[in-house]
């Protein structure tokens, strides 16, 4: 990910200076830089707007409002979440971090915008302020996620508090209302609250759109009614490149073919296939990368570590407070590995047989069918140890189990019956 300011001059001021070109910095104090006129809210002046490049979608450009909150430690902290956790330990090249996504899905939001204001914008009435609330929705989407991507919020906190209702989409919305009060960051209330809406717009929680109408605004981020958003074509996209492996996905003609009708996004009959290719991929990443089996153990060991780390770091209470929150990271890892602490050295311990790559052993696997999923619970250690009949006998705490449900975003509805 790389930055371009423009030269005043053009290149040829570039190359007058060559090759003996003097930098010279000037750094305002706070207050001075807190003095200069910020434009309003929707405003597309050009004179505000910075150029950064991402090697998915090219040059992304970040408008002036994006940038306040882009230019905060809050979201800075994307930097230190890697998007998919502890998979680079078992696909080495997946290092892409959730700030790199957040970018991402803020620029494709902008072009889903820009295209349904090209072909329908008289009709549907969109305007500047609406291009704006869609893309800082897709910017700020992921600012509540806890380190190591999912495991935090499925694996680390329900093993601390069993029954845990803690979400990646609340804690964004709670960090949001810290950042613009910490950053005076002037945005009125209403658009605020419909940023907040459209990023929880897709979890079991989501709130009544505040809309009266232009209820489609809520499907381009997040997407609740059938999983087809821009948050999905960058991660799916980005999520393959990084993993090296093949993708017929092209988001591109989804993007292209993207119309409103009733209030709702749709796509031509004939992206039918290109549709199926988004959930069946979805799904070949969930078999092949994210619960790969060397992957699932590394997990099941951090986890491990992580809850022996607890008592002493208070971890899980960062979780508590949107405050605090931003100070946890991946990072975390490194934070334990170093300390003196004896009160650490069963987490260290821990951590560093995966940097030995002595990992939990994988047993078995069992796949359900899909006729006996209705009369089928989730397996448990207790089970494991209860059927025992080797000569070995192992305890529960011997045992790790875990139980992984892939379908195609709505369960056992079919979402292509949703377009």
């Amino acid at each position: 990910m790389g930055e371009y300011c423009a030269s005043p001059e053009g290149d040829s001021a570039l190359a007058a200076a060559s090759p003996a070109a003097t930098l010279t910095f000037h750094s305002p104090s706070p207050a001075a830089a807190a003095a200069v006129a910020r434009p309003g809210y929707g405003s597309c002046d050009r004179r505000y707007v910075k150029q950064v490049f991402d090697n998915l979608h090219g040059s992304i450009s970040l408008d002036p409002l994006a940038l306040q909150f882009v230019d905060t430690e809050e979201f800075q902290r994307l930097r230190d979440l890697k998007q998919l956790g502890l998979t680079y330990l078992v696909y080495p090249g997946a290092v892409h971090t959730r700030f790199e996504h957040s970018l991402g899905v803020y620029s494709l939001a902008g072009k889903a915008m820009n295209n349904l204001k090209t072909y329908q914008g008289e009709e549907l009435g969109i305007d500047r302020i609406d291009m704006q609330t869609v893309k800082l929705a897709g910017l700020l989407h992921d600012i509540g996620h806890g380190p190591f991507s999912h495991l935090f919020e499925h694996e680390f906190l329900p093993r601390i508090n069993p029954g845990s209702t803690w979400s990646h989409e609340r804690m964004s919305v709670l960090l949001l209302d810290s950042i613009v009060d910490k950053h005076a960051i002037d945005i009125e209330d209403d658009y605020l609250k419909m940023v907040k809406e459209m990023i929880g717009a897709s979890s079991k929680s989501a709130t009544t759109k505040s809309a009266k109408d232009k209820h489609f605004l809520y499907d381009i981020v997040a997407n609740g009614r059938n999983g087809i958003d821009v948050d999905k074509f960058d991660y799916i996209d980005r999520d393959c490149r990084a993993c090296g492996l093949g993708s017929n996905f092209q988001y591109w003609r989804l993007m292209e073919g993207m119309r409103v009708m009733g209030d709702e996004i749709c796509y031509p009959a004939k992206d039918y296939l290109s549709i199926h290719k988004l959930f069946s991929t979805r799904a070949d990443l969930h078999r092949t990368v994210y619960t790969h089996r060397k992957v699932k153990a590394v997990e099941l060991m951090l986890v491990d570590a992580l809850i022996e780390a607890n008592d002493y770091l208070g971890i899980s209470l960062h979780a508590n407070d949107a405050e605090d929150f931003w100070k946890l990271d991946d990072t975390i890892i490194k934070s334990i590995e170093t300390a003196p602490n004896d009160e650490l050295k069963k987490a260290k311990e821990i951590i560093q047989r995966i940097r030995r790559r002595e990992l939990y052993k994988f047993c078995n696997e069992y796949s359900v069918p899909k006729d006996k999923l209705e009369h089928f619970k989730n397996v448990t250690a207790q089970d494991i140890v209860c059927s025992q009949s080797s000569e070995v006998l192992l305890k529960e705490e011997d045992i790790a189990v875990s139980n992984v449900k892939i379908d195609l975003t709505r369960g056992k509805d079919n979402p292509l019956e949703r377009f």
